[in-house]
């Protein structure tokens, strides 16, 4: 098994595209998790840029809307049909809404399942606030429906919900880390989804947790066999970076953060390489 270590643009959408990529490109990044543009132009670039530089992309399906649940399912499909056009590893999706009935949000992840069984794409499910794994409570039960449910793992969110390092959803948490596909390598804390600085010394608690929880996921990857594990550093920009008070200066630089995480996981996991 080999581990893809790939960078969000989400905090970039500033650059143009090409640059961005450039940027990641020379500092060591194997590939990018994004969303896929609706300019074609932009989109054009980034197909060709993955081409030319064999990078990989996890492809993110976040836009699915409508004012039904009917619209919503068919925005869903709509946008797991364009997520798919560059032949990401996998599908990274914002599947559902918190507020959907549990039938509702199975009734998407069937459709998810349908639509990979057909283009041989996974589509995993993020843990995430607002969707349908905002908690541990509520992702147990998908998994006790669906044998075959996956996830990107944000735990950063779980501990966030609960205001726990989870201590007491070991059992749930077991289960996550033998379902997850991919990780978002972001580490919260019991008061949010995002330590300020996973360098300081006062959050060594919570990113030691994190890379425990990883590590897991690592090793549960490698023994089934899968062929690559995409992790994507992702500390996000503000408002998930904290800003000094009375500025509008974060408080440390998200891209710097990102690239300390990078280096650490491919010194943690060099053997995957």
């Amino acid at each position: 098994m080999k581990i893809k270590i790939l960078s969000p643009q989400w905090g970039h959408e500033h650059l143009p595209i090409h640059q961005f990529l450039d940027k990641i490109r020379t500092n060591g990044y194997d590939g990018v998790d994004t969303w896929i543009p609706q300019n074609q132009d932009d989109k054009r670039i980034l197909f060709d840029y993955l081409q030319k530089y064999e990078m990989h992309i996890v492809s993110h399906q976040h836009r699915a809307a409508g004012n039904t649940f009917k619209e919503f399912k068919a925005s869903f499909i709509e946008n797991l049909q364009e997520c798919a056009e560059p032949g990401p590893l996998l599908i990274n999706s914002h599947t559902g809404r918190d507020y959907f009935s549990f039938a509702q949000n199975l009734e998407l992840v069937d459709a998810a399942q349908e639509f990979s069984a057909k283009t041989g794409i996974r589509v995993v499910h993020e843990t995430h606030r607002g969707r349908l794994g905002y908690s541990p409570q509520m992702t147990s039960e998908f998994f006790a429906a669906r044998p075959d449910f996956r996830i990107t793992a944000d735990f950063s969110h779980w501990v966030c919900v609960t205001e726990s390092m989870l201590e007491n959803f070991t059992a749930i948490l077991n289960e996550a880390i033998t379902r997850s596909s991919y990780i978002h390598a972001r580490v919260g804390f019991e008061q949010g989804p995002q330590v300020a600085d996973p360098r300081a010394p006062e959050w060594a608690y919570a990113l030691n947790k994190f890379l425990s929880w990883w590590d897991q996921i690592v090793s549960e990857n490698a023994q089934k066999g899968f062929d690559i594990l995409p992790v994507t550093t992702e500390f996000g920009p503000e408002p998930y970076m904290p800003k000094v008070p009375f500025s509008d200066r974060p408080m440390v630089n998200q891209f710097e953060i990102n690239c300390y995480m990078k280096d650490l996981l491919i010194n943690r996991y060099h053997h995957f390489r």
